[in-house]
């Protein structure tokens, strides 16, 4: 993504801030995996949004209409010998030539500068909580200058959620972020149709997850979360971790994986039977939730509130489950009383963006939020008949199936970013006989 693109971000947070404030931003620690291994690093996603700065021990100022620069950025002196042994710095000549900060100074001289930068601001705008230890310092700097109001320093009088502010402008996306989020969801389609062509009796579910990390590897994309492979049953536990049972003929297989390109994520699930073919048990179900998402999918228009689409699944899943005969009576009443969620326990969707759960309010006040031009969601409706499940006919028992796309919401319909991976079931039959897209 572009320098322009984050200093316009930046412009847009400081007009909100207003001249009187200044926004403080640490980058994320680095964190232990057990012993002296780390994690691999992910930048705090609120900092990348605002700075695309891919570093630890930094930290993000901006200070409106400071005459010297209004965006100041800390960060790790150049280390030829840490740099040997972790990789290259940007140092502060790199945080502003690659990065457009207006100034830059190391980290070691925080403590030096910073109360110099919140002196005469009236309020600092900081997410609390989120990084305590830093929350610490934050707060030691500003009563430091507290302390010496006596020799004529000013202090900020007042703390800001940071996130309030910051969350909001991160739900409406732009030109560049869609353009980032439709790789990501390119990507991610590749990926699961790689799956799609390595399933088969006696496969395990581990193969099958590891085709869609070889794929996400190979165009510098990772995981935004840990993929779900369920088979059969295990496709009726919603957060499925092990992924190490054998494939069955004659089950099904959800499959639940995105990846996160250039911290931008994808978050597809798809539906499928082992042997490519599915049973007319399996098809009855599979119908209804396809039924449900593409309801789903037509309510998600300018104008609609974010509820709208859930609504729209329920209704259709309700009518479905009456059908099977997993549900008796009248599909209104059964929607009141929430029969549904013996089968459909879950949300149809979230916000998608730098964070596979978005930032956002979901609603203002008491009122669902109104979806706009901007918004990216999931739209993922299922049912899960787990094998002991009551009142279940036999038939349908074990079979769990969600199926999940990324929505973008624009002027016109509904952009569907993941909608080149199948998701028919006759197009799903044809796709695992020919073993191509």
């Amino acid at each position: 993504m572009k320098a322009e693109e984050f200093a316009r971000r930046r412009h847009q947070l400081m007009k909100m801030i207003g001249k009187d404030g200044i926004a403080i931003l640490p980058a994320a620690p680095v964190k232990h995996r057990n012993g002296d291994v780390e994690y691999a690093y992910r930048q705090d996603s609120d900092f990348h949004f605002l700075t695309g700065f891919p570093e630890p021990e930094a930290v993000a100022v901006l200070s409106p209409q400071r005459p010297q620069g209004e965006y100041i950025l800390f960060c790790r002196d150049r280390d030829p010998t840490r740099e040997l042994w972790d990789g290259k710095r940007a140092g502060q000549d790199g945080a502003v030539e690659d990065f457009g900060a207006d100034d830059a100074f190391p980290m070691g001289d925080i403590d030096e500068i910073l109360p110099g930068l919140l002196e005469s601001r009236a309020r600092v705008f900081h997410t609390m909580g989120l990084h305590p230890e830093f929350d610490q310092r934050v707060i030691g700097w500003v009563n430091g200058l507290r302390a010496q109001s006596k020799h004529g320093l000013h202090s900020p009088q007042e703390f800001v959620a940071l996130d309030h502010l910051l969350h909001d402008m991160r739900l409406y996306k732009s030109r560049a972020e869609i353009s980032t989020m439709r790789r990501s969801a390119s990507i991610a389609v590749a990926a699961h149709r790689r799956a799609m062509r390595r399933t088969a009796p006696g496969v395990m579910e581990y193969e099958v997850a590891a085709e869609l990390l070889h794929e996400f590897h190979s165009n510098r994309a990772g995981i935004t979360y840990e993929p779900i492979v369920g088979g059969g049953a295990n496709a009726c536990i919603l957060h499925y971790r092990e992924n190490a049972a054998v494939l069955r003929d004659g089950d099904l297989l959800l499959v639940d994986a995105g990846c996160e390109y250039e911290c931008y994520a994808s978050d597809i699930t798809r539906t499928y039977p082992v042997n490519g073919r599915f049973s007319a048990p399996q098809r009855a179900v599979y119908e209804v939730v396809l039924e449900a998402q593409r309801a789903a999918i037509a309510a998600c228009v300018p104008g609609n509130h974010w509820n709208d689409p859930h609504d729209a699944a329920v209704r259709a899943i309700t009518q479905g489950l009456v059908g099977l005969g997993l549900l008796k009576g009248k599909p209104a009443k059964l929607i009141k009383d929430g029969a549904y969620r013996d089968w459909f326990m879950h949300r149809t969707g979230h916000w998608l963006g730098i964070d596979v759960h978005d930032v956002g309010d979901y609603k203002v006040g008491d009122a669902w939020r109104v979806l706009e031009p901007g918004m990216v969601l999931t739209v993922e409706p299922g049912i899960y008949i787990a094998p002991g499940a009551r009142g279940a006919p036999k038939e349908y028992r074990g079979i769990g199936i969600r199926i999940e796309d990324d929505v973008a919401i624009t002027r016109a319909a509904p952009d569907v970013l993941t909608g080149d991976l199948v998701r028919d079931p006759d197009a799903i039959e044809r796709f695992m006989g020919a073993g191509a897209a």
